[in-house]
């Protein structure tokens, strides 16, 4: 099997950050949502390791203001979505960062240190319009 080089494993770990953040992860039952709408992705009720969920919960800040509390939740949603590149030692560390900006803008930054390689960033500039479906 050939070895995978730096540019195809920098595609295929972004393309499983904006999986896992815009995958829409079923809500808690302690979350609160606006109708019986809970979400999620149907693989998810026979998970073949118990508990394991892809997605996030960032679909939950849709109806809230960008406030310094949406930004919090905006980020703690996106590292429970991207705990699983360390469980499973893809990285060594995963932070995330968000900023606003202006009165509609998200802007968020996924920083992974990977266990074998450089540290690889992902920015996503507007992650409130997606959020949003705008």
């Amino acid at each position: 099997m050939n070895e995978l080089t730096e540019d195809q494993r920098v595609a295929i770990l972004t393309r499983a950050v904006y999986i896992s953040l815009f995958t829409w992860r079923r809500a808690l039952n302690s979350d609160p949502v606006d109708d019986d709408e809970l979400q999620g992705w149907w693989g998810d009720s026979f998970p073949s390791i118990g508990g394991d969920m892809i997605g996030s919960r960032l679909w939950l800040l849709r109806r809230r203001t960008l406030t310094a509390a949406t930004i919090r939740d905006a980020v703690a949603y996106a590292e429970e979505a991207l705990a699983w590149l360390v469980t499973d030692d893809h990285a060594a560390r995963v932070d995330v960062f968000a900023e606003r900006r202006g009165n509609d803008q998200l802007r968020m930054r996924v920083r992974i240190d990977l266990v074998d390689g450089d540290p690889l960033s992902i920015d996503i500039e507007d992650i409130w319009r997606v959020i949003n479906a705008v």
